[in-house]
């Protein structure tokens, strides 16, 4: 590793169509430290990584205080946000594609839950909902432009073909050629899957 993790993260080696089609000389520093992560995600990949995250937002911890975790002002939070995320994110997809390894890679985009419909009280922002909220994903074996179920009109609860999130994890797995029902881990003393006793592969998004 010490040997050819310097040379994985030289980013200086890309072309500067790379460079410009990721926005590592945008001005805007939150979104060029972004672009660097995602590149640095599509270097990493190329070169046998089998897992990478991606995490945006890290700039700036704490509840509300100027990061996705949008309790105050959600708003001018994400107006700030989007911005940020857009441009790196589309390009990691787009250089995936063009190099052929979109096929092989497995793209997740997700967070552990959405947000209310409505105004959080005393505030511009909106408080955590784990009833509904979107996860998609991109790559190895799932059907491109398919949307797979759906909100009540209030966009409050996953009203239509309802996905846990073990059947998320269940599906992920399923993609990654591992049978969900098989994998165990051993915690304080039992074998514990990630879907529990829970968990179906949601089929419909598989290609």
């Amino acid at each position: 590793m010490q040997l050819s993790v310097p040379e994985a993260t030289d980013l200086s080696r890309e072309t500067a169509a790379s460079r410009a089609l990721y926005g590592l000389d945008h001005p805007n520093p939150l979104l060029r430290g972004f672009a660097r992560n995602c590149l640095l995600a599509r270097r990493l990949l190329e070169r046998g990584v089998r897992f990478v995250q991606v995490f945006n937002g890290s700039y700036a911890m704490g509840e509300g205080v100027g990061n996705w975790d949008g309790h105050r002002q959600l708003k001018s939070d994400y107006d700030r946000h989007g911005p940020v995320l857009d441009q790196p994110a589309a390009a990691l997809l787009t250089d995936l594609k063009d190099r052929g390894m979109l096929e092989e890679t497995l793209v997740v985009f997700t967070t552990e839950f959405g947000r209310m419909p409505t105004f959080q009280k005393g505030a511009q922002g909106r408080d955590h909902n784990p009833n509904g909220f979107t996860v998609w994903l991109a790559g190895a074996g799932v059907k491109r432009a398919y949307s797979h179920g759906s909100t009540d009109e209030f966009g409050y609860r996953a009203a239509e073909k309802v996905a846990t999130i073990y059947d998320l994890h269940a599906t992920i797995l399923h993609l990654l050629g591992i049978d969900h029902n098989k994998l165990t881990f051993r915690t304080a003393g039992v074998d514990r899957r990630l879907t529990d006793v829970h968990g179906h592969v949601v089929r419909e998004v598989l290609a």
